[in-house]
């Protein structure tokens, strides 16, 4: 894939054609929908004041991930884990996800941290031979699927004490079990298209300066005794790892903030200009279709959809969502169930699925990878509702 990056010849257009006289009207139309309701100061404060609080509260997070699962990742590969993990769980991962068993490895990182997680792996040349180029870049999917689980069932969890009387540890387990089967949908249909693209038979490209000739089963280490193999694989790991927190940013920031000015609304009091207010778009246009939502999820009001919609900028901001509507008492065990499918399986995609494509350069892919994680998510919330209707039926 980066050869062909590399090599790829440069597409042209007319000068002027129709694009060039819809697309400033439909910017423009963007813009006005924002300064009608929040006023036009407003509107622009909100937008600075949000990238800034994401760059600063979510991007230096997310890079401070990046780093320590650069590193991880690194000494993993170095002593053998990497080659061990693709042997051992190639028969578990290949007929489930249809990826090598070094796939699994993703699965743990961005459980125990976030979506980005992946890119330091994905970044480690021993990891990235264990693909074939078609696999690899629905790597994006599969990680995404489970970015941030362990927070976010925890939290989940830890509601338990204010529903008494319902199975909230089911529900968070049941949650689990739809986030997979989110995984699954969202992997296999990104793997559809990948396929096309890239046949399955080409290998990975060899990164710029890695060897291009490696012995059948052997893997090459660094020089030195185990100490020096331990501090370099740390360092080099966790430099990759600054890359691709770097690599991130104009994602998230541009991604995240459009999708937080489509989710939130004015504060008490009114429009001041400060981050994380909007217009309430997304809510309002669930709310329209709350009459399909509601036997497709089982949601207890129509308030919940803000829930799994926020996901897509943010899980952590979909959690203070859902505290809210528990102190409301707008939500039960159930919707706890698909909370938690749907928050681990979206994670903040939107946020964070173009910049993590642009990272494994496959930017062309990028709608179709938004597309196929949009129906995981869909089918995680779904499964993990149906699941716990039938559970309950047995307890």
């Amino acid at each position: 894939m980066d050869e062909q990056k590399k090599t790829a010849a440069p597409v042209y257009k007319k000068e002027l054609g129709v694009e060039t006289f819809v697309f400033p009207v439909i910017f423009i139309g963007v813009f006005a929908m924002f300064a009608v309701k929040m006023g036009l100061g407003n509107a622009l404060n909100t937008m600075m004041n949000t990238a800034y609080a994401l760059l600063i509260d979510t991007v230096l997070y997310l890079t401070a991930i990046c780093v320590l699962m650069g590193a991880i990742s690194a000494l993993l590969s170095e002593f053998g884990f990497v080659a061990l993990a693709n042997r051992v769980l190639h028969p578990l991962m290949k007929p489930i996800y249809g990826l090598p068993g070094a796939a699994a490895l993703g699965v743990v990182t961005t459980f125990l941290s976030d979506n980005p997680a992946i890119l330091a792996l994905a970044d480690d040349q021993q990891f990235r031979r264990c693909f074939k180029a078609y696999q690899f870049p629905a790597l994006t999917n599969l990680g995404t699927a489970f970015g941030m689980g362990l927070i976010v069932c925890s939290f989940m969890y830890g509601l338990s004490g204010r529903l008494p009387g319902e199975f909230v540890g089911t529900a968070v387990i049941l949650g689990l079990v739809g986030a997979v089967v989110g995984s699954i949908v969202s992997t296999r249909l990104m793997l559809i298209f990948t396929k096309k693209r890239f046949g399955t038979d080409a290998p990975m490209p060899v990164k710029e300066g890695a060897a291009a000739e490696i012995p059948a089963k052997m893997r090459p280490v660094r020089e030195g005794n185990v100490g020096n193999r331990v501090m370099a694989a740390i360092l080099e790991g966790g430099h990759g790892g600054v890359k691709m927190g770097v690599s991130i940013i104009p994602g998230v920031l541009v991604i995240c903030t459009l999708v937080m000015m489509l989710t939130k609304g004015a504060p008490e009091g009114g429009y001041t200009g400060a981050a994380y207010e909007g217009i309430e778009l997304l809510p309002w246009l669930a709310g329209k279709i709350n009459f399909i939502l509601r036997p497709l999820f089982g949601f207890s009001s129509p308030e919940a959809i803000g829930v799994p919609v926020t996901a897509l900028g943010a899980a952590g901001a979909a959690l203070g969502v859902t505290s809210s509507l528990l102190d409301l008492g707008l939500i039960h065990a159930n919707d706890i169930a698909v909370f938690t499918a749907m928050c681990m399986c979206w994670s903040g995609y939107l946020s964070t699925h173009t910049s993590m494509m642009d990272s494994l350069n496959c930017k062309e892919l990028i709608g179709k990878a938004i597309l196929c994680h949009t129906i995981g998510g869909l089918c995680a919330g779904i499964a993990a509702h149906w699941l716990f209707v039938l559970v309950s039926m047995l307890l």
